[in-house]
């Protein structure tokens, strides 16, 4: 597959994630963008190692998806015990940080 066309549909992910981060109020609707960000650099990484003929972007891969399972994991524990204690997961509406 064309590496340039590759690099485009990486952009076009990432672009929605950052945009859904921006735009939605959800907490597991931003931790699933943040997803869909991480996911849009695995892709560029893979087409760059291909390019290259290197292995180095699918350690890079590697290290990566493994910060995503951990983010995930610690995101949905912090946003079960959010909804326990506020009774919403809407970002705007918790805010445990007041002075």
């Amino acid at each position: 597959m064309e590496p340039r066309l590759v690099l485009a549909v990486s952009a076009v992910l990432f672009t929605l994630g950052v945009l859904g981060v921006l735009l939605r109020r959800g907490a597991i609707t931003i931790l699933m963008s943040v997803e869909l960000m991480l996911n849009a650099a695995n892709l560029a990484f893979i087409a760059f190692s291909r390019q290259a003929g290197t292995a180095e972007g699918q350690i890079y891969v590697f290290f990566v998806m493994t910060l995503a399972a951990a983010e995930a994991a610690v995101g949905l524990a912090i946003v079960i015990a959010l909804f326990r204690l506020k009774g919403t997961t809407d970002v705007d509406e918790v805010s445990l940080l007041k002075w």
